[in-house]
Order: C-alpha cells, then sequence, then structure tokens
C-alpha cells in the first residue's frame, strides 16, 4: 500500500517548501521541481515573449504569463503546472482582474522551451497533460535543433506539427493573427 501523501495546491506555498526558491509543479499531487534554465532557453523565451506581447496587448486579446505564474488545472489530486510562456484570451479572464495565488484557467496556449536537461519523455506527457486538462494548443520549442514543434485540438483531433528555420510560426484560431519567424525566435542560440 502507498502511504506517500498527496500534495495540494495551496501546499506549493508552505515555507519548507520555498527553499531553494526555485519554482515548484504539482502532479497529480506530486511534487517536481523545476530546475533552473539555460541561457538558450532565456533567449528563446524572451524573444517569443517580446514577439507575442507586441500582438497580444495592442490587440487587447488577452493576457500573457511568465514561468512563474502557477496555472491550478486540475484539483483532487491537484496538478499545477508553470508553462515558460503562457496566453490567455480576454474572454477567458476573471472578471474584475487577477487575484490570488493561482491562474485557476487552463491556459489557451502553453508554450514550453527546452532546456539541456529536460527528459524528452517527460516533455511529451507534459504537452499531453496540457492538452487533457483543457490547454487548446501546446507549442514546443527546442533551441538544439532550432525547431517548434506544434500540437492544437481541432475538434477531437490533435494536430502536430514540425516547424523549423524555414517556416512561420501561426498563431492559428488561439492566437489569431500572430506571426513570427522560427529564424527569429532562435537568432541569439549558437549554432
Amino acid at each position: 500500500m502507498d502511504t506517500t501523501a498527496l500534495l495540494t495546491a495551496d501546499d506549493l506555498f508552505l515555507p519548507e517548501l520555498a527553499e531553494p526558491d526555485l519554482p515548484h509543479e504539482l502532479w497529480r499531487g506530486e511534487l517536481r521541481l523545476v530546475t533552473p534554465a539555460s541561457g538558450p532557453h532565456g533567449a528563446v523565451c524572451s524573444r517569443l515573449l517580446g514577439a507575442m506581447a507586441q500582438h497580444v496587448y495592442p490587440r487587447n486579446l488577452g493576457a500573457l504569463f511568465t514561468e512563474g505564474t502557477p496555472f491550478l488545472l486540475e484539483r483532487g489530486p491537484d496538478t499545477v503546472l508553470c508553462p515558460d510562456v503562457a496566453f490567455v484570451a480576454r474572454e477567458r479572464l476573471p472578471p474584475g482582474g487577477l487575484a490570488g495565488r493561482f491562474m485557476e484557467v487552463a491556459p489557451d496556449l502553453a508554450i514550453e522551451v527546452l532546456s539541456p536537461g529536460d527528459r524528452p519523455a517527460e516533455v511529451r506527457a507534459k504537452a499531453a497533460a496540457y492538452l487533457r486538462l483543457g490547454v487548446r494548443a501546446v507549442w514546443l520549442l527546442d533551441p538544439r535543433v532550432r525547431a517548434v514543434r506544434t500540437r492544437a485540438c481541432v475538434g477531437r483531433r490533435i494536430i502536430e506539427t514540425t516547424l523549423t528555420e524555414g517556416d512561420t510560426l501561426d498563431g492559428g484560431e488561439v492566437l489569431p493573427g500572430f506571426r513570427v519567424p522560427v529564424a527569429f525566435l532562435f537568432a541569439d542560440v549558437r549554432r
């Protein structure tokens, strides 16, 4: 019999979990430490976030969130994930503004930028979990191979694509009108 106690979303804010001052995620009640990212990871996140901000905010499309933002995606057992970048459409944001410790809505778009320590199987599992828990699209950016893998729910189907430096990343139905060259996202990353 398993005697391991499952944690709740609120447990993430206990003082004993605050050290070593790194973010944590919760996968169905099990704690996972989010390890520090690499320089390429940070550069790619910054370029993508900047391009998205120039599109999202002037058009009042919604809000963007950075990697420290916890999204409470399910309860009993709780799952709290922190995408590297996330987008929530305006009509799905809480009326009256943001408040509380968690975003209690699945983002429309969750983006993960891979770091050298990421395990491919775990990244695939996280992308699948996002889609299972209500995220409409997931983008996985891999600086090592300079590619973007997208997964989107269209009806009951998951549509997957892989884009390389000659391609343009398109926001599709989730982020209409957004377009950015894949090469731009990886411009600061050594070949």
